[in-house]
């Protein structure tokens, strides 16, 4: 009897296994599609590749701000060219993270350089492809000292850079402004000023996914975050009614106006005056994460983990402001 319930049994799971054998592999889910929105005048927002990448069109070419993870790049590239079969001539990197230069190599490579502004003197295949604009930090980060093994191919480098102040570019009709912030998100932000579309694309100083990633082992700090927020909304002017006007194209989430940007200013005031005094009372990094600073904020901003969350904010505040004072 036990013996016939076992032989049943092992038949069983014997057909079940070689069914199994038999099925087809389960198919791997397709990547998300990219979502390709107009945002105002000459500029379009290109989203779900990594960070948002802003896009300019018109007769002269292609401009791109960013350029999102580098296993997004052909999605990409097919994005842009539905909106424009001209050649793709400038990107601007805001700065140096992955999610918003993983695809500067493949997308620089689908572009080329008309107007000449590839003008370092070091890489020797400047003349190809799209020109790469960005801080001098953003160089150094993604390039390493002689000797040294970079984090990143030198194809993937900007081509041109600026030390302070900010770049200018007049592309499509256009004038592009470039514009560092110091000591922000991280140390060789830039923001990107489309002035007659008047659309500016800020990189990750703004967000509307999360709470800021204070980026203090690459130079971010709790200030410049704020001074860069703040630059942002003296630039921004709204429509009637506090709507419209200015866009804002965040490095993560939704195309915004001023009215979003002063409610995260604000936010990111408030939990950096709560730290500051909890730093004067004494309190310890872990006693700030366990005093409920940004619960007010948390529904709304708080990822749980990750850069994003409330618990890595926090950290970037404290280290902050504890490095300054």
């Amino acid at each position: 009897m036990v013996t016939n319930v076992f032989q049943s049994w092992s038949c069983s799971r014997f057909l079940l296994l070689c069914a199994a054998l038999a099925a087809p592999a389960a198919a791997q889910p397709a990547p998300e599609a990219l979502d390709v929105l107009p945002v105002q005048g000459n500029v379009y927002m290109i989203a779900g590749a990594g960070g948002n990448i802003a896009v300019q069109i018109g007769e002269s070419g292609v401009l791109v701000v960013d350029t999102g993870l580098a296993g997004r790049s052909d999605a990409v590239i097919a994005a842009i060219r539905k909106l424009s079969n001209k050649p793709l001539q400038y990107i601007v990197n805001t700065h140096f993270h992955p999610d918003h230069t993983g695809g500067n190599a493949a997308i620089r490579q689908a572009g080329t350089t008309i107007t000449g502004a590839n003008v370092t003197g070091n890489l020797t295949d400047a003349h190809d492809g799209a020109a790469i604009l960005a801080h001098e930090n953003v160089l150094n980060r993604m390039s390493a000292p002689t000797g040294k093994v970079s984090p990143t191919p030198p194809e993937a480098w900007p081509t041109d850079t600026y030390v302070s102040g900010e770049k200018e570019v007049f592309f499509n009709e256009e004038p592009v402004q470039i514009i560092y912030q110091k000591a922000a998100h991280t140390d060789g932000d830039s923001i990107v000023f489309f002035r007659h579309s008047d659309v500016i694309a800020t990189g990750d100083i703004f967000v509307t996914t999360s709470f800021p990633f204070i980026d203090v082992d690459h130079g971010g700090s709790i200030q410049g975050e704020l001074d860069a927020l703040n630059h942002l909304l003296d630039m921004a002017i709204p429509k009637h009614e506090e709507e419209g006007g200015t866009y804002l194209i965040p490095g993560h989430g939704r195309i915004c106006d001023e009215a979003d940007l002063l409610e995260y200013r604000d936010m990111v005031t408030i939990v950096r005056d709560r730290v500051q005094d909890a730093i004067k009372r004494g309190l310890t990094l872990d006693q700030v994460k366990e005093a409920g600073l940004t619960k007010d904020y948390d529904a709304r901003y708080d990822t749980k983990t990750g850069i994003g969350s409330a618990s890595t904010f926090l950290e970037g505040v404290y280290k902050s402001l504890s490095k300054k004072k």
